[in-house]
């Protein structure tokens, strides 16, 4: 990955943007941190919602069903996950909602997903009937399988823009938006200058350094105004460092503009606060803090999501849709029913399956006020020094929700 990074910066002539970067580093067809690997759980660098209880995806599978009936329970719909990891939450949510047979019978689930790794692990995970080979592929690489025992096709694509919009849809997105590239800026007496990498001197034990333009850039000129000029006076004028994600603004953007077409409902969870961050930007490596010019290609590199700007994202779009949240993780769940489904299976568990129940219930609902937006649901805390320890703490607070519908669908579930 180093020599690629090194390769793309001699051929630039000089530095790329920390957008850049971050794309290369994690989605870099050969060589990406997502592309070849299993990067999820105790064996590897940081773990999910998800893979902590599969009371997670069981509740996001009560939110789509209550979508699905507010849409008048069309006999189809289509489902979509941005991101899907290993493929546990939507295993979860299709065997959780496995005895709702008019929902069920009408699904069709497509999966956006970059890496040929993680859908191997997905096909999996969902126990997709047939071979993940090229028989099972359109010629564009729509790879195509029967999820079993429901027996609900399953499509994956590599980006959103290839998923049909003719149907009523459910998108989930969790854990997606804090992967997507962000510009980082910061003001001068030169006005906004961005953030960049370079190549570090020969003296360097990095391959890379981070410096600082020498004047506004093209990013610079088009995102800082944007962004800054939807927050208040008092906001705008306390900011002296800015990060931005203009892709995950347009992704939800396309999400709104879906929604309003079609109908369905858009479910966004993610570490993050309703304002924009100075800077959030942070690496880990099996569980541990790490630089982020370090190890390019072997540490997962995420930021906290600034859901004012996906707000910002969906009023620009000019769509007919309309934002609902935040609320907290603890909030949706708790709200959808996770302490009478953890009652429940507590009944028929043993001691140890006991024990992990409850412990999964304990890191999905808990945590506290002062840990919102500093600690990372796996236990990464932003904002403390590189050589820190990642601190145990609950996700309840941590990790935010929001939903995007059309603006005449009923307020969802929880909201």
């Amino acid at each position: 990955m180093s020599d690629n990074l090194r390769y793309c910066l001699q051929f630039r002539g000089g530095p790329i943007t920390l957008a850049e970067y971050m794309s290369e580093v994690l989605t870099n067809p050969q060589a990406g941190y997502y592309i070849n690997r299993d990067v999820f759980g105790t064996d590897g660098d940081f773990t999910t919602s998800p893979e902590i209880s599969q009371l997670f995806g069981e509740m996001i599978g009560v939110w789509c069903l209550t979508v699905w009936q507010q849409l008048g329970s069309p006999s189809k719909m289509r489902l979509v996950e941005l991101g899907p990891g290993r493929g546990t939450l939507m295993a979860d949510l299709l065997r959780g909602t496995a005895p709702f047979k008019p929902f069920i019978s009408g699904l069709d689930v497509h999966l956006v997903e970059v890496s040929k790794f993680l859908r191997l692990q997905q096909w999996d995970k969902l126990h997709c009937r047939g071979l993940p080979t090229a028989t099972s592929s359109t010629a564009e690489g729509h790879q195509t399988g029967t999820a079993m025992p429901s027996g609900v096709q399953v499509h994956w694509h590599r980006s959103l823009d290839e998923v049909p919009d003719d149907l009523p849809t459910v998108y989930i997105a969790h854990e997606f938006l804090d992967a997507l590239p962000v510009h980082q800026f910061q003001k001068t007496e030169r006005g906004w200058c961005e953030r960049l990498i370079d190549i570090a001197s020969d003296d360097s034990p990095l391959h890379f350094r981070l410096v600082l333009s020498p004047r506004p850039t093209p990013a610079s000129k088009l995102l800082v105004d944007r962004r800054l000029g939807a927050l208040p006076f008092d906001q705008k004028a306390a900011m002296k460092g800015l990060e931005v994600s203009p892709q995950a603004m347009s992704t939800a953007g396309d999400l709104a503009k879906r929604v309003a077409t079609h109908g369905g409902a858009a479910l966004l969870i993610d570490y993050g606060r309703n304002r924009p961050y100075p800077t959030s930007l942070q690496a880990i490596r099996e569980h541990q803090f790490c630089g982020l010019l370090e190890q390019p290609g072997k540490a997962d590199l995420s930021a906290h999501v600034d859901f004012a700007a996906i707000r910002q994202g969906v009023g620009e779009s000019q769509a007919a849709a309309t934002c609902h949240g935040l609320i907290s993780q603890r909030q949706l769940l708790q709200s959808l029913g996770i302490e009478a489904r953890l009652q429940a299976l507590l009944k028929t568990a043993d001691t140890e399956e006991a024990d992990m129940l409850q412990t999964g219930y304990l890191r999905l609902v808990g945590g506290h006020a002062s840990a919102t937006a500093s600690v990372q649901g796996d236990g990464r805390q932003k904002g403390q020094q590189q050589d820190a320890q990642p601190v145990q703490e609950g996700m309840g607070l941590t990790y935010q929700a929001m939903a995007i519908t059309s603006e005449d669908a009923p307020v969802p579930v929880a909201f």
